[in-house]
């Protein structure tokens, strides 16, 4: 109970720190929509329906309302419900997040083990080494070197949308990855993953790059465990040591960084799918935020808001269900 009403007080907090720094910096997003030879009472009479005519306080009082209600108000630029417009874009969103965090765990929880497994040697100083240079680089850095490698130079894989514009498909879900797999679509199915490889692995390199440090550091101080050091007395393989002993009991700390990091990349979404013309949620929100339509923005940051915090609340009961000792401890 105690960590929901944290979970109500930081939306609360979220939502009154946007919906107030949206109203005090400059621009008038109703004057910016409003066509050449318009006069003042048509701008008073779009900003009273949108409710901008009232004080901050009966805004966001009003505001909070109908979004308890599952009502985030009407797009100013679009002229769409906010909730439409976000509901449409997330699934896209999601589908690259959680491409790229496959990504980042395969290629991390690899570069880690081994690194762990060939402490002090050339192989291990050489995995460091990527992974310190990979996490300096920041997400779109990468993207902007995809682009050019397996765009420009090679001609690999596209780097632009999310699906062939030749292909026809009717997505109920907005999942098309998945929603085209189950219905065999397999072309589908390749194409959206064709289109996600490379925005997937501009995010999922820096991810992968701590989870390698993590995990190393954790299977080390697990290899230096009694429990270990009495398993390779009985005789049992490196390999087997480390996949049965030593994993199991570092890979809580790999996960909960595996979970912050997770929320970060969703973050990082905003630019690289800019970068790549890739329809979701961030790219959105550089739309919405050059217009200066204020429903939308406080609707998108309320949405990634809630996506952090479902994140960690679900890694925090994984974390849990993976190690029962934690469960009586004070949280």
């Amino acid at each position: 109970m105690r960590r929901f009403v944290h979970i109500l007080l930081t939306l609360l907090g979220v939502s009154l720190v946007v919906f107030v720094l949206m109203r005090v910096v400059p621009g008038d997003p109703v004057a910016m929509m409003i066509p050449p030879g318009a006069g003042p009472e048509d701008i008073q009479r779009l900003r009273a329906f949108y409710g901008l005519d009232r004080s901050i306080p009966e805004q966001y009082g009003l505001w909070i309302v109908q979004a308890l209600q599952g009502e985030f108000g009407t797009s100013i630029s679009q002229r769409q419900g906010v909730l439409y417009l976000i509901g449409s874009r997330l699934p896209t969103t999601l589908e690259l997040g959680f491409t790229a965090l496959f990504f980042a765990v395969v290629a991390g929880g690899l570069a880690g083990v081994v690194s762990a497994a060939t402490h002090g040697s050339w192989l291990s100083s050489a995995i460091d080494g990527v992974a310190a240079l990979v996490q300096a680089v920041p997400d779109f850095l990468w993207g902007l070197v995809f682009i050019l490698l397996f765009g420009v130079v090679w001609m690999w894989l596209p780097i632009s949308g999310r699906v062939d514009p030749l292909l026809q498909f009717d997505s109920r879900s907005g999942f098309i990855f998945i929603e085209s797999l189950l219905r065999g679509r397999l072309d589908v199915t390749a194409s959206v993953f064709q289109h996600s490889i490379a925005p997937s692995l501009a995010l999922a390199l820096p991810v992968a790059a701590i989870i390698a440090r993590v995990l190393k550091a954790s299977m080390r101080e697990a290899l230096s465990s009694d429990y270990v050091l009495l398993a390779r007395l009985k005789g049992l393989s490196l390999s087997r040591v480390l996949l049965t002993e030593a994993l199991p009991n570092a890979v809580t700390p790999a996960l909960q960084i595996t979970g912050v990091q997770f929320a970060f990349l969703l973050g990082g979404t905003v630019l690289i799918e800019r970068l790549f013309s890739y329809p979701g949620i961030g790219s959105l929100a550089i739309n919405a935020v050059i217009a200066r339509d204020l429903p939308l923005i406080q609707g998108l940051v309320l949405t990634f808001a809630v996506l952090f915090v479902a994140i960690n609340l679900f890694v925090d009961a994984l974390t849990l269900a993976l190690n029962p000792r934690l469960r009586g401890a004070p949280r």
